[in-house]
């Protein structure tokens, strides 16, 4: 009787260990998701606003050599992009060099949901034939290790590709 007392106790432990156990789990993986999220909320916020303050570096600072790019819609802008030096050479330098001022973002928005980060932002520029450019984004960031290594990005086209259609590339300098 008492070896059958022993197991039914025993049994009875384990149960409880495991529901306790399994009780847990969950707000372990919510703790290191929350943390996950703040810092790459935080990674992200702080690098919208180096750029917004004038700094250069932002594709640097949060992309991963590796990124792939994607551009939603359906203009001769809109592909996907594999690795920051082909997003930078056919799709941002192209845009960027018939502007007189630089885009800069003048609001924004930033929810975190675990590895993923979503930037909602309205930017503004000025092209080289003087005419103001604005436009809205939104950008979806797949983190890993506090850099995008996937980005989404849905803007308004038409305005972007007008830019680009409306102002002559600059010639490249052989120096």
């Amino acid at each position: 009787m008492i070896p059958s007392i022993l197991h039914t106790l025993r049994s009875s432990a384990l149960a409880v260990v495991t529901m306790v156990g399994i009780g847990l789990l969950p707000h372990m993986a919510t703790a290191g998701t929350v943390d996950t999220e703040v810092g790459n909320k935080q990674r992200v916020t702080e690098a919208f606003d180096r750029w917004a303050a004038g700094g250069t570096t932002f594709f640097s600072d949060m992309l991963w050599p590796d990124v792939i790019w994607t551009i939603k819609g359906s203009g001769p802008s809109a592909g996907v992009y594999r690795g920051i030096d082909s997003f930078v050479e056919q799709a941002v330098r192209p845009f960027v060099s018939r502007l007189s001022s630089p885009v800069k973002p003048v609001s924004k928005r930033v929810w975190a949901d675990g590895d993923h980060v979503i930037i909602q932002w309205d930017g503004v520029g000025v092209a080289r034939d003087g005419q103001a450019y604005r436009n809205s984004y939104a950008w979806i960031f797949l983190m890993r290790d506090g850099k995008a290594i996937e980005a989404t990005a849905f803007l308004d086209l038409a305005p972007y590709d007008d830019v680009l259609r409306r102002i002559p590339a600059v010639a490249a300098d052989n120096g």
